[in-house]
């Protein structure tokens, strides 16, 4: 069975656990990470060696990389719906799961820690109010896709890209900062809370 390494509360290891629900498929997953077992742990290295979470064990395979390994999983089930076997669909899939990597994590990373985790680290106020304008300049980029798409991501089709922005347009609202109105958003927000798998992994299961 796929054993899935990674502590739950973790942005990225949720966004393995929802593409295991949305397709149904079976794992055991160990909690590795702050709070339970340490992935410094030579036998952690030996699979990641960067000693991040998550990591997937399937059979023979190891994978990490959050990204990576939904795109893996998506495939391994073909769920060509998710990530589509055309090569410019894919594109455009990854496209958005690329930039959620890049640019979005980029911007809000600071603020979080600041606002958030309260890292001592990261307590530069004009720093933090930089990332805050960042951070909701770049959910000004999904709002205006959003609003020229009417549904997901891409479209009607619910894929991997609305996974990982789903996770992050939640930590978005659950962070306490000042925010914009942003209409298509709050719409693609509510349309994802009534998909039973994000309120289990996205929304921390919250109502």
């Amino acid at each position: 069975m796929l054993k899935i390494l990674g502590k739950s509360p973790s942005i990225n290891v949720r966004k393995v656990l929802w593409t295991c629900a949305e397709i149904g498929l079976p794992y055991e997953q160990e909690q590795w990470g702050a709070g339970f077992q340490a992935t410094d742990d030579p036998a952690f290295r030996s699979l990641n060696p960067n000693a991040l979470v998550p990591v997937i064990v399937d059979g023979e395979v190891v994978l990490w990389e959050s990204n990576t390994i939904c795109r893996y999983l998506a495939r391994r089930q073909g769920r060509s719906d998710l990530l589509p076997t055309d090569a410019l669909a894919r594109a455009k899939v990854e496209q958005w799961m690329d930039w959620q990597l890049g640019d979005l994590n980029n911007a809000w990373r600071y603020a979080f820690m600041a606002l958030v985790r309260h890292s001592p680290a990261h307590t530069d106020a004009a720093a933090i109010e930089a990332s805050v304008a960042q951070w909701n300049a770049m959910m000004g980029v999904l709002e205006r896709q959003l609003d020229r798409t009417g549904a997901h991501v891409l479209g009607e089709g619910f894929t991997l890209a609305d996974v990982v922005l789903g996770l992050a347009v939640h930590r978005w609202y659950a962070t306490p900062m000042a925010r914009p109105e942003l209409p298509a958003l709050a719409a693609y927000y509510q349309r994802l809370s009534e998909r039973p798998a994000f309120r289990l992994h996205g929304r921390n299961g919250q109502p």
